[in-house]
């Protein structure tokens, strides 16, 4: 099936997984696309805008607030970011 005949819904869910498991580290591909490939189809269209924002987050910061070495800051503090962190087990 090409994207042509895809929904916009499902373009932009393969995006975000796209985006989920290229992000530049190994670690974070890891810590956030192993979530976002195992819940993908579940997620809300609030939950996608949450995702995309957090992919614009460095992935060294993502990496320190995921695996715990570092609290997440209020500013970026969100429920999907909590259950990514929930996940990998920090």
């Amino acid at each position: 099936m090409s994207e042509h005949t895809l929904s916009a819904d499902a373009v932009r869910r393969r995006r975000i997984l796209f985006r989920a498991t290229h992000r530049g580290s190994h670690e974070t591909d890891i810590l956030i696309g192993g979530f976002v490939h195992a819940r993908l189809a579940d997620f809300t269209e609030s939950e996608m805008d949450d995702l995309e924002e957090i992919m614009e987050l460095p992935d060294t910061a993502l990496a320190d607030w995921l695996t715990g070495r570092r609290p997440i800051p209020d500013d970026v503090d969100s429920a999907i970011l909590r259950a990514i962190k929930a996940a990998a087990g920090a």
